[in-house]
């Protein structure tokens, strides 16, 4: 079978006795980093030392047949670098071929860096949606938020510290500079933090530096419809911003079911006011 098993996100005393177990008799383990994998065999006391085979982004791809034929005749353990496999981290491409072929998937549950920092973000929890990382260039990563801008659950995001401050704005200027964010910052290790605040609050604390893992925690969209004046600062922000005056006015009449072209009339007037 394929046995996917979380490891610890920060705190190896998060290492589950399931988790130890598995690896003390394990015989295959694909890691996404095998020295990673090392690092965690040696820390938890495990003698065991199990054949590791390499299972990254990179490939994954042509890798999964081989793993899920090889769990058809051996247990195959998966670990990622932190987390739960699968999600966010090398896995679903093992997952989906081993399903193809009809050979059993298991999971031993742990630590989990989206569940940890939805629970603790002070946020509603009762629905939710995982986006993973945001785009790295600007432009993507204002259209992805603004596809989300009327998402009504609770939205969680990986960020990577260089880029929070630039992702927070943006956030801010699709969001509007008043939706609730929780940034949680490092968890379950000793310097463990979180932030809460409004877009534009958080912006300001995140300009100074931030180190670390993030995870980013969203409000969702108000199921209140937003006023011509709201949608219109929405549009002058995005321009801020660097967004074309055209393609702000579309992002936000697709947020806010506003026409594109009376928000791009009211930025004229309100240029020459």
């Amino acid at each position: 079978m394929i046995i996917l098993a979380a490891t610890p996100i920060g705190n190896l005393a998060d290492a589950s006795r399931r988790l130890v177990e598995v690896l003390e008799n394990a015989e295959l383990v694909a890691a996404e980093d095998t020295r990673t994998t090392q690092r965690l065999l040696q820390a938890l006391k495990i003698e065991n030392r199990p054949r590791l085979i390499a299972l990254h982004d990179h490939n994954e791809k042509h890798r999964a047949a081989e793993l899920a034929e090889l769990a058809e005749q051996h247990d195959v353990v998966l670990v990622s670098d932190a987390g739960m496999p699968a999600v966010s981290d090398p896995g679903y491409g093992v997952v989906a071929a081993a399903v193809e072929r009809g050979v059993t998937v298991t999971a031993i549950p742990g630590p989990s860096a989206v569940l940890m920092a939805l629970a603790i973000s002070g946020l509603p929890t009762d629905r939710f949606a995982f986006e993973g990382f945001l785009p790295r260039k600007p432009g993507e990563r204002r259209s992805v938020l603004s596809a989300l801008a009327s998402e009504p659950r609770t939205m969680v995001f990986f960020e990577s510290p260089s880029r929070l401050a630039s992702s927070l704005a943006d956030m801010g200027a699709v969001f509007g500079a008043d939706r609730r964010i929780a940034v949680c910052r490092e968890l379950t290790k000793l310097y463990e933090e979180v932030r809460r605040g409004t877009a534009s609050e958080l912006v300001a604390w995140a300009e100074n530096g931030v180190k670390g893992e993030i995870v980013v925690v969203v409000e969702g969209a108000a199921p209140a419809s937003v006023s011509a004046d709201d949608a219109l600062a929405q549009v002058q922000a995005l321009v801020a911003s660097g967004t074309r005056l055209k393609d702000a006015c579309a992002e936000v009449a697709a947020a806010t079911g506003l026409r594109s072209r009376d928000l791009y009339q009211a930025a004229l007037a309100a240029r020459t006011a």
